[in-house]
Parts: structure tokens; C-alpha cells; sequence
């Protein structure tokens, strides 16, 4: 069963910057269009961003355009966020799944989930 490796959460200031990775060692990434998702305590899960596995098109959610990039290394088996501008309201824990299709918007449409890996951003 497949089971996201998600890494690079921490604690930085408002207006820092972290990159996240998640990989997958048994499967081959590249097969797939993979989504990042986050959820903060007491909010449902929320869509970030989406990858199709050639790396293009790629979708952003309107709240981190411009600030969040998703991104893949096929060779190295991992798919990457970037994430820049941080403000408080990202704090949250963030994880990414296979999407399986349908709306590339909504969680139900991915499986894979990892435990995720927590981001607070806090002065």
C-alpha cells in the first residue's frame, strides 16, 4: 500500500520560506499526478496545489498563488512545494496523495495520504 514520506515542515517567521518534499519509495511518482493538501486544527482539509506527472499543467489554489510553486523531479521520485511570503494563516500540517481523478480540488479524489508534516509560522 502506498504511503506518503512527506518532509521540510518547521517553525519560521511570517514572511519566510520552506520547501517540502514528499516521496514515496515503493512507487514510481512519475506514473502519477500528485496534489498537495493542507489542514489546520478544527478546518477541513484544503486543496494547495496539483501536478500532472509530466509536470505540466500544474494548479495552485487562489489563497497561495504567487506565494507557493508545486513541482516534481521525476528522476529523483519526489514532488516538491515551495513555499514563500509565509503568514500565520499557513500554519497547518501539509501532505500530499496520488491523484485518482475528478476534480483535481477535492481531497476524496486522492489516496496515498502520509501523516503529513507540521508548518506553524509564528513571530
Amino acid at each position: 500500500q502506498v504511503q506518503f514520506a512527506e518532509s521540510g515542515g518547521g517553525s519560521v517567521q511570517p514572511g519566510g520560506s520552506l520547501r517540502l518534499s514528499c516521496a514515496a519509495p515503493a512507487v514510481t511518482l512519475g506514473d502519477y499526478a500528485i496534489g498537495w493538501f493542507r489542514q489546520a486544527p478544527g478546518k477541513e482539509r484544503e486543496f494547495l496545489a496539483h501536478i500532472h506527472w509530466s509536470g505540466s499543467p500544474a494548479y495552485h489554489a487562489n489563497s497561495v498563488k504567487g506565494r507557493f510553486a508545486i513541482s516534481r523531479d521525476n528522476a529523483e521520485n519526489s514532488v516538491s512545494l515551495q513555499m514563500n511570503s509565509l503568514k500565520p494563516e499557513d500554519t497547518a500540517v501539509y501532505s500530499c496523495a496520488i491523484y485518482s481523478g475528478g476534480s483535481v480540488y477535492d481531497a476524496i479524489n486522492y489516496w496515498g495520504w502520509g501523516k503529513g508534516t507540521l508548518v506553524t509560522v509564528s513571530s
